[in-house]
């Protein structure tokens, strides 16, 4: 009597199998199925004219990319051989076999829908009672875009190749008047290598000049933070006033002359020839990469994520206001967030303002806290609170209680560990669209593989 399993894969099924078969009761891709039919798909569906050869299923579609991607896997080819090879995937798609072409083409047709279908997502939340907005962590993380920091132009490098290649031009029409006189190299066809030049001279022209668009831009935002350059002159004039204390006291001043802040495109200014409206940004790792600043708004109880914003700014102090907007516009049978939780990198008086206005009582860091505070004043009592109506002062003066102070630990232990499970467990790193528009709609649906994985261990407690 032999003391292992049989192998035989000659012998068939007795009976037709089924794909409700294949897979345990409380696996994810079950799960993703279930919550996907019941979302309104009306929108997608319509959009197909029924002509010529049938559709894929706009429900089968989705479930692939949001499987996909709540288990790290984002190219479409590789979702289109996970429907051959993996068990799950097969399942989602009923053992059909959309092509990667179909697949990349729906998830950017329909990428505004799927930011629609993300609130779609949290309103099955709500009844599964799993999330009621109240307490909110808002945070950042860098995405690196879908091109390489080595195809951009710095406007100063443009510059000096257009220099170089308005040389070579006239090189070459000096040539061309002398061709009569003078043999030309072998293979040297002058009309088409000038028609060349002038062609990169053209397209340089425009890089140069969207810079510069964006250059105008940065500094119309920068004199409408007239508090922030105030703040930035006076660290110039201070600058200033020490070099000249230095020279008083026959000391050199080390480093370059400080420099008044000015509008114009700078020398370092870039543009990225593969995606031009992701911007060069420093990421925690060390080091600059071509990045987006995607935002997340995490409830603090569930840990789902209730809003998404993508910005091209590398600093977070702008981002408040625009999701107050995003947290604004969701249903009212969420519920109401009332708490905002952010770190010191959205610190401003405006942003406390703005929590306000719209009925958030906000816990922003105004700096960075020591790691390890002195043992008295952890256990020292609560300051008097102030009489003063100001928002700054009464946020300043909620951080300093105990409750306060616990609230906002809560911070870190929300949206710093869905980052970190994204980036690291689901392995999303790198958008796969290109444009602020496009990878917006990613994120969206980032978040929504997220909700729906986070939702599946909720379902299983």
């Amino acid at each position: 009597m032999s003391r292992f399993v049989p192998v035989d894969r000659q012998t068939g099924y007795l009976l037709p199998p089924s794909v409700e078969d294949w897979l345990p009761e409380d696996h994810l891709a079950r799960f993703v199925v279930e919550v996907i039919a019941q979302l309104d798909l009306s929108d997608l569906s319509m959009a197909y004219a029924g002509r010529g050869k049938a559709a894929h299923h706009p429900e089968v579609l989705l479930g692939l990319l949001v499987y996909g991607y709540a288990t790290g896997m984002f190219s479409s080819r590789k979702i289109e051989r996970a429907t051959y090879d993996s068990v799950a995937f097969r399942y989602i798609a009923a053992n059909t076999h959309p092509d990667h072409d179909t697949l990349a083409t729906f998830r950017k047709r329909f990428a505004s829908q799927i930011e629609k279908l993300f609130v779609q997502v949290l309103l099955v939340a709500k009844e599964m009672k799993l999330v009621n907005l109240g307490r909110i962590a808002l945070d950042g993380t860098k995405v690196k875009a879908n091109a390489s920091r080595h195809r951009a132009l710095s406007h100063g490098h443009i510059g000096r190749i257009e220099t170089q290649l308005r040389e070579e031009v006239q090189q070459l029409m000096e040539m061309a008047g002398n061709a009569d006189r003078e043999s030309l190299p072998d293979g040297m066809d002058i009309p088409a290598e000038i028609a060349r030049r002038e062609a990169r001279l053209k397209a340089l022209a425009e890089a140069k000049a969207k810079i510069e668009a964006r250059a105008q831009e940065r500094f119309e935002q920068e004199q409408e933070q007239e508090q922030e350059q105030e703040q930035e002159q006076q660290e110039y004039e201070a600058k200033v006033a020490r070099r000249e204390a230095q020279r008083k006291d026959g000391r050199k001043p080390r480093g370059k002359e400080p420099k008044p802040p000015q509008g114009g495109a700078r020398e370092r200014d870039q543009i990225n020839l593969t995606d031009e409206e992701s911007r060069i940004m420093p990421v925690s790792s060390g080091g600059f990469e071509q990045s987006y600043n995607a935002q997340a708004a995490v409830d603090v109880e569930s840990m789902l994520i209730v809003g998404t914003t993508v910005t091209q700014q590398c600093n977070d102090k702008r981002q408040i206001a625009p999701m107050v907007d995003v947290l604004g516009a969701l249903p009212g049978q969420l519920g109401q967030p009332d708490v905002l939780l952010a770190d010191a990198g959205y610190f401003s008086e405006a942003n406390v303002t703005t929590c306000e206005a719209a009925e958030l009582t906000p816990l922003i860091a105004i700096r960075r806290d020591a790691h390890h505070r002195p043992l008295m004043e952890r256990f020292a009592a609560d300051p008097a609170p102030p009489e003063s109506t100001d928002p700054l002062i009464r946020m300043t003066h909620r951080l300093k209680t105990k409750a306060g102070r616990a609230l906002y630990g809560l911070r870190k232990n929300t949206v710093e560990p869905v980052f970190g499970i994204i980036k690291h467990v689901m392995g999303f790193r790198q958008f796969s669209l290109r444009g602020l528009s496009s990878v917006t709609a990613e994120w969206s649906l980032v978040a929504l593989a997220w909700n729906i994985k986070r939702m599946n261990v909720w379902r299983a407690v």
